[in-house]
């Protein structure tokens, strides 16, 4: 066999891929143990508590090892990757299959000794520890003996665990608990001798069709209720990534800053016409044109108008933070859950511009993109959620940020105009506020002039 030299193995750590984030979960591996790979290929991608991001490799060679399965929580500068660099001497693979890495099962106790880290979101700091789950690392595959002992290795206070436990994901344990099948009993078809899905269901199919003993002496049980949906009662999903981050910001903020929200209904009848009237204009073909739009920029002429909104808490030093800059967020729902990137220096931006940057930003948050960069230094915050055909509703403040805009469903409804009764394009708004720095006044001149402008859009030209 070929000894590799230490220095012909590159070991690829997981890099810090957002400001402050100490771990990020291995989500989907693009390369296996012998592909070849040249500098600057996506070889992963990873989730951290903002975003989801694809990661290169910065060197050519030939991968050797994925010390990770997916789904596993890695802290930053730990090596995730080994790959032989280009023109070294590559190692003879040990007898037996080749495997990549096993996934380790998701009901086992964690090693002593392993210390979990904690998650920071903003300027904020958790105090929830998670519960890792980094499988052992996995060199140059070995013999399905081998992959079977390293899968049942950890198990209670390191101590060695039963080495005859079948090899099984996690979901297929599952379905085996809920079949009511023994996986001990069950000979494996998947490679390796990991037992797949169809074993489940082919070790299943005798026991569910085989007949009921006939009782003579007692009547037959009424059957069992069915549920209509599904057998299980609940189910728990871990709390990790985007959702975890977001409530922590979210229990942080309603803790920390006092929050007054205020409320206002306004006729947007002029502003749903002229979003109709811009989709046709030549300065704006081919953007995304819709009611946001304009309400993104009614705000943004309020804050020129009460430029003291637009501002921070700073806790440390006990001052307020006046920002001469605003950069916009737009809280968007995405698989992942929510998250709110940022228009940077909406403020400069013109009309076309804005629209432009909503389009990407919409675009790239539903595409899971969105980089955590994007997601850093937001000033103010509309949510829009009449998309849900809801009226209003309470929103909390993003942490850090003194204000931020719901927007209702616009629906027609009958409205005083011109001294009569009619048929009008109407919406609720409600503007939520750190009572610390931005006082009622203030609150309440900003959401009016929002108002203002969407129930007379031509204040643009004169207000802007």
């Amino acid at each position: 066999m070929t000894t590799m030299t230490e220095a012909s193995v590159r070991e690829f750590k997981m890099p810090d891929v957002g400001e402050g984030l100490t771990e990020a979960e291995i989500l989907k591996w693009y390369v296996q143990p012998g592909d070849t790979v040249t500098d600057g290929q996506v070889v992963c991608e990873v989730e951290t508590a903002k975003a989801a991001v694809e990661l290169p490799i910065p060197y050519d060679g030939v991968v050797r090892a994925l010390h990770f399965p997916e789904g596993t929580t890695v802290d930053v500068g730990t090596s995730i990757i080994a790959v032989a660099v280009a023109g070294a001497a590559a190692p003879e693979a040990p007898a037996g299959p080749a495997r990549a890495v096993p996934e380790q099962p998701k009901d086992e106790p964690k090693p002593e000794g392993r210390q979990p880290v904690l998650v920071g979101y903003g300027v904020a700091t958790s105090s929830t520890k998670r519960r890792p789950r980094k499988g052992p690392e996995v060199t140059v595959p070995a013999a399905a003996q081998a992959a079977q002992v390293a899968q049942a290795e950890l198990n209670g206070h390191g101590a060695v665990a039963d080495r005859t436990r079948p090899l099984a994901k996690p979901p297929v344990r599952k379905l085996a608990k809920d079949l009511g099948v023994d996986l001990a009993t069950i000979t494996p078809s998947g490679p390796d001798g990991i037992i797949t899905r169809e074993d489940v269901h082919a070790a299943a199919t005798p026991r569910t069709a085989e007949p009921a003993a006939p009782v003579a002496t007692a009547p037959a049980a009424p059957p069992a209720p069915v549920a209509s949906y599904d057998t299980a009662r609940e189910t728990r999903v871990p709390v990790k990534g985007v959702r975890k981050a977001t409530a922590q910001a979210m229990v942080g903020s309603a803790f920390t800053a006092p929050h007054v929200t205020e409320f206002v209904t306004v006729d947007v009848t002029r502003t749903m016409k002229l979003v109709e009237e811009l989709k046709h204009d030549k300065e704006m073909q081919g953007l995304r044109v819709n009611p946001l739009l304009l309400i993104a920029k009614a705000l943004l002429v309020a804050i020129k108008r009460n430029p003291d909104v637009n501002a921070s808490w700073d806790e440390a030093g006990q001052e307020i933070v006046r920002k001469h800059y605003v950069n916009l967020g737009i809280a968007a729902a995405t698989p992942r859950g929510l998250i709110v990137p940022n228009i940077k220096d909406a403020h400069d931006k013109t009309l076309p511009q804005l629209a432009q940057a909503l389009g990407e930003l919409v675009t790239t948050a539903r595409e899971g993109k969105t980089s955590p960069a994007a997601m850093q230094g937001g000033t103010v915050t509309i949510t829009n959620v009449g998309v849900f055909g809801v009226d209003t509703g309470t929103p909390i403040l993003n942490p850090g940020e003194s204000a931020i805009l719901a927007v209702g469903a616009i629906k027609l409804q009958p409205w005083v105009h011109k001294g009569k009764v009619k048929p009008r394009q109407v919406t609720t708004l409600a503007l939520s506020f750190d009572h610390r720095l931005v006082d009622g006044e203030l609150g309440s001149k900003v959401l009016a002039d929002i108002a203002a402008v969407l129930e007379q859009p031509k204040r643009l030209i004169t207000w802007a």
